[in-house]
């Protein structure tokens, strides 16, 4: 639906792709072998090529079919260095098990104490979203951890495979989406505390985490509709959606990520630039009676923008040139920035709860298993929406 809205964000798109007038490629170098013409594969072009003519079919990251064996797809020596190198088997694997190591506990604890210990206000509700996410993103983890360990064998078949990968993508765009949330609430309390007064209510913020939740779920169910498991030729390597036919790039993936990309991670961080850089003016004219909350929220909205912008600009890149070499390499680059974008999971309970010493305090007590104030319970309830805004926004 959002199709013809974003086809200008693809670039270098020419639908004379499908039907013969190709851009040159590692595999036109293969054909001129066929013909008596050693090409880049060197000389053992020709007997891959034999097992597996060529057809108009794809060229993924970049792989084409085997003849008549659809489950099968063929890499050129370049894409086949990069799946299988020390990145995607040593580095994004490190990467997801720093994600799943920090992550579980620290938003595990977080969203118990803003579940149990803090008054249940507005902005704690979207908080406690915002932690679920991230926590569930953790937890969606391990299959693709084991996946790269395995050196990209996926061994839990294509069910899972379809269901893994649109959970990672679904957890992960749904927290882009909360944090725009967040920003929204943060912007009307600090810039227009009047009017917020009447607007931040319960009923918009279980509007905006609705509209998160299912904006992320209709975003990535694109994800399940496709087969996504291929085995690798040559080789036992089952991979999970790291090769896919182009016909199905071109028809079906390309619109989906280019939408998930633009209207899950573009947009959202648009609007936290509005809100925070609207927040941030506010703050500032104050002086330095605000200079904490200042150098809070400018963390807040670099680590946002530092977390997601690369990996989806490697996204639509990669979707929108037709050339397998770019592909490739472009692919090889955006596996990495994927994990990287990741790690704004454990990012996110630090900056919005723990460093709050209320919340630490919270944190402490339930630990401890001790009442929520050691030295006056009443003084603590009498701070509890006070202490709520700092625990429930660290802006503030």
């Amino acid at each position: 639906m959002c199709w013809p809205l974003l086809y200008p964000l693809v670039l270098g798109f020419s639908i004379s792709l499908a039907e013969g007038s190709q851009t040159p490629s590692i595999y036109d170098d293969v054909e001129s072998a066929r013909g008596g013409h050693e090409g880049p594969l060197g000389p053992t072009a020709e007997l891959e090529e034999s097992k597996c003519p060529d057809q108009l079919h794809p060229r993924g990251f970049p792989g084409k079919f085997c003849a008549n064996d659809s489950d099968t797809l063929e890499l050129p020596a370049s894409s086949q260095a990069l799946l299988l190198g020390w990145v995607p088997t040593r580095l994004v694997p490190a990467l997801y098990g720093l994600v799943v190591a920090l992550g579980l506990p620290a938003n595990g604890l977080a969203l118990w104490v803003l579940a149990t210990r803090v008054p249940r206000l507005p902005s704690t509700i979207l908080l406690m979203n915002l932690a679920a996410a991230d926590l569930l993103l953790a937890l969606v983890l391990p299959p693709r951890l084991a996946y790269h360990l395995r050196g990209q064998h996926w061994p839990f078949g294509e069910a899972a495979c379809r269901v893994a990968t649109a959970a990672l993508y679904g957890h992960m765009y749904g927290s882009v989406l909360l944090l725009a949330a967040v920003s929204l609430d943060r912007y009307l309390a600090l810039v227009h505390p009047l009017r917020a007064r009447a607007l931040r209510g319960q009923r918009l913020t279980t509007g905006l985490c609705l509209v998160a939740w299912l904006s992320a779920a209709t975003l990535t169910l694109p994800l399940t509709l496709h087969r996504q498991t291929f085995r690798l030729a040559g080789s036992d390597h089952m991979l999970c959606h790291d090769a896919l036919p182009l016909a199905e790039q071109i028809s079906h993936w390309r619109p989906a990520f280019t939408c998930l990309a633009v209207l899950g991670c573009f947009v959202p961080l648009l609007a936290m630039s509005l809100c925070y850089g609207a927040t941030l003016r506010a703050l500032a004219a104050n002086g330095q009676r605000y200079s904490h909350a200042l150098r809070l929220t400018a963390l807040v909205l670099s680590s946002a923008v530092a977390s997601f912008t690369p990996s989806n600009v490697l996204l639509v890149l990669h979707y929108s040139n037709p050339s397998p070499e770019a592909w490739g390499n472009l692919y090889g680059a955006y596996v990495p920035s994927l994990a990287l974008s990741t790690l704004n999971s454990c990012i996110d309970p630090f900056i919005y709860y723990y460093v709050s010493r209320e919340f630490r305090e919270k944190v402490r007590a339930m630990l401890c298993r001790q009442p929520e104030a050691s030295s006056s319970s009443q003084a603590s309830r009498e701070a509890g929406s006070r202490g709520t805004a700092i625990c429930s926004s660290t802006l503030l």
